[in-house]
């Protein structure tokens, strides 16, 4: 059950409007208590409408329009369409729900990440699986182990069509998308990376190797290209202890655990103005690892 939310509910507005807008934030932003969807907004008049239809709220005719409707802004788009116009909601006063990557690439992502620093607003990264108990439970497990090296991977065949194979990814391929995930990950589990390494190609395949401040190393496997049943996603952890605790498979995770953390986190600090730790500054800090990988 979730706990009685105290406060009157976030007045959330979505830009986007596609598969994630509506599978996810949508649905998650509608269900409450602790937000309320107040308006979607997207590039497409049409998709807007009929997603806004589908939980009893308005399409707001422009960004503007969406921005006089909310307190908060909840992206789900492109990469580069989040960082043209975060810093506008960021400026407007808005606090932000952002997507993984904060942009395209270093620069974009530091000009989103500036914006929100300098206006105050408060913000979120939607990953995912940092929001699961059973994520929070490993990286504490983690936390109080000595790591001396990791080996994990995020694989599917999502981009080999359907709803994922969408334009950004194609083009980017699973180092922006999924490369997020795994890093933030391995940074909290193992130590800070220092630097990263790759080798391949991300359309199709990349293989990252990492080396952590307190000497350990880490590999994560990419792709989104190969023809798998189901995602694989797991992080191995390895050192002088007994590592049979240390392996998160991620795969099986029930994700309909995640959205009902990630809305109460979001709207606890957007109500008290204060950013947890998964905000912007932590999406360019992913930014800067992702840039390292692709120099």
């Amino acid at each position: 059950m979730n706990p009685v939310w105290p406060h009157p509910p976030i007045r959330v507005g979505l830009v986007g409007a596609g598969p994630w807008a509506r599978t996810m934030h949508a649905r998650m932003l509608a269900a409450g208590p602790e937000t309320e969807l107040a308006a979607v907004w997207a590039r497409r008049d049409e998709a807007a409408t009929a997603l806004a239809a589908e939980y009893g709220t308005k399409a707001a005719a422009s960004f503007a329009e969406l921005l006089d409707a909310c307190e908060a802004v909840a992206f789900a788009v492109p990469p580069a369409v989040q960082a043209e116009l975060a810093p506008r909601a960021a400026r407007a006063g808005r606090a932000l729900l952002l997507e993984k990557p904060l942009g395209p690439d270093l620069a974009a992502a530091r000009a989103v990440a500036d914006a929100v620093a300098d206006s105050g607003v408060v913000s979120q990264l939607v990953l995912t699986k940092r929001y699961h108990p059973a994520t929070r439970r490993f990286l504490e497990r983690a936390r109080a182990t000595t790591v001396t090296g990791a080996r994990s991977c995020y694989l599917h065949g999502a981009f080999l069509g359907g709803d994922q194979a969408t334009t950004w990814r194609l083009e980017h391929g699973a180092l922006l998308d999924l490369g997020p995930h795994l890093l933030d990950l391995l940074d909290l589990a193992v130590g800070p990376v220092t630097t990263v390494r790759s080798t391949g190609d991300p359309r199709r395949w990349i293989e990252l190797t990492c080396a952590h401040e307190n000497g350990a190393v880490s590999q994560a496997s990419l792709s989104g290209a190969v023809a798998l049943p189901r995602a694989r996603t797991r992080i191995e952890l390895y050192g002088p202890e007994d590592a049979d605790e240390l392996v998160h498979d991620t795969a099986g995770l029930d994700h309909e655990e995640c959205w009902p953390v990630l809305r109460r986190d979001f709207a606890t600090a957007a109500r008290g103005g204060r950013a947890g730790d998964l905000d912007a500054r932590r999406g360019l800090r992913l930014q800067e690892l992702l840039a390292q990988a692709l120099r």
